[in-house]
């Protein structure tokens, strides 16, 4: 009871003092308190009583796989499991010894399997028991990785390597390896798009931009000028100039028999356009490591290729997390002008949908929709650099 009371007090405490401290505070509190009840009623009452959702649970195939072949939808649910597993496993895994179910997370899993059931009828009941096995098997697998987790402490280690494999391994699936009916890359629309070509980019701009980084701090003037001259063109160019060079001068560059996929040339050109920015990030890092921390390690025996790899770059990295997180958030953000250069992503499939006269004038319910998916992998994206960072 004394830490409950405890808790209001300084609960109390804090309110007076940040939002009601003098008059003028008090007046701003109660404006901003009026303001968002009346936004927040209009958009509540909005939702409820005058929205049409059932341009959502109309198109869920559309927005999430697109034109993807109806026939080979078992490997997009296959891939959805998959990855929910994993993500529970690694849940499991990271969590170790703490409560895996706080009544918060059981909350929220009970609210998602009452939206299931409430779905099953304007989507179907196969789809919706499909989302309810995929919920179960997310439980089950946390459950696994908790328990691997007590036995194998340094199993988490793996964990990189493991996405790295199933990423792999999806795309192969997805894309018909495998012995598979193949499925071309210019196939893939909608938020499997999206997702496809967020993650490729993110994981090539990396070691470019770190590399970038490094030679713009080289030693030999070819490789630093190169460098530099290189970040400072690609910074001064807007990103959709170089989406539309990469899906026009590549097929010019290369040989005349070989053609390269429309989804090739834009992730091309996401990488060249993000490892410029990746790269002035990392080298504020390294800045920042003190050259005391070069001389140490060398004076340990330890030649420069092992200084920089051991010493200089973790030490580095660590430093602009939050910087190189929210450039990868911004690129996955930036993957809607896909749009722009002919390929239907999340954004898109969305205006293709809105195209249909049965859905004309639905702009809010659609959009809202697509928000609230950029959100979620945004904020997951920025959960995930506050743990690594205080890991």
């Amino acid at each position: 009871m004394s830490l409950v009371f405890s808790n209001s007090q300084s609960s109390i405490n804090w309110i007076k003092k940040n939002l009601f401290s003098n008059w003028f505070n008090s007046l701003l509190t109660l404006v901003s308190l009026v303001f968002i009840f009346w936004v927040g009623s209009s958009l509540i009452s909005w939702a409820i009583f005058q929205a049409q959702w059932g341009v959502i649970t109309a198109n869920l195939r559309l927005f999430f796989v697109g034109q993807y072949p109806v026939s080979l939808l078992w490997r997009a649910w296959t891939s959805l499991a998959i990855i929910f597993s994993l993500i529970g496993f690694s849940w499991g895994l990271i969590t170790h010894y703490n409560n895996l179910f706080n009544p918060i997370i059981l909350i929220f899993l009970g609210f998602i399997s009452v939206i299931l059931a409430l779905l099953a009828i304007p989507i179907s009941l196969v789809s919706s028991a499909k989302l309810l096995v995929i919920l179960i098997l997310f439980v089950t697998f946390a459950i696994m990785g908790q328990k691997i987790s007590r036995k194998l402490p340094d199993f988490s280690n793996w964990l990189s390597l493991i996405w790295g494999l199933t990423f792999f391994f999806l795309l192969g699936l997805l894309q018909g390896a495998f012995f598979l009916r193949p499925v071309r890359l210019d196939d893939f629309s909608g938020l499997i798009l999206t997702l496809f070509v967020a993650i490729i980019s993110i994981v090539l701009s990396f070691p470019f931009g770190v590399l970038l980084a490094l030679g713009r701090q080289s030693a030999l003037p070819f490789i630093r000028w190169l460098s530099i001259a290189y970040i400072e063109l690609i910074r001064g160019l807007p990103l959709i100039g170089i989406l539309f060079m990469a899906q026009v001068m590549l097929p010019l560059i290369l040989p005349q028999d070989m053609r390269i996929q429309r989804v090739i040339r834009a992730i091309a050109g996401f990488t060249l356009f993000s490892a410029a920015y990746l790269a002035e990030n990392v080298r504020g890092g390294l800045q920042s490591v003190p050259k005391g921390q070069t001389e140490a390690a060398k004076a340990l025996g330890l030649n420069g290729f092992f200084v920089l790899i051991f010493v200089v770059l973790p030490q580095a990295l660590r430093v602009v997390i939050p910087t190189i997180v929210g450039q990868f958030i911004s690129l996955f953000k930036d993957t809607s002008l896909l749009a722009i250069v002919g390929l239907v992503d999340l954004l898109g499939i969305s205006q293709s949908i809105l195209a249909n006269p049965k859905f004309i004038g639905r702009y809010g319910e659609v959009y809202i929709f697509v928000a609230a998916i950029y959100w979620l992998f945004c904020y997951s994206m920025s959960l995930l650099s506050r743990r690594l960072e205080n890991k």
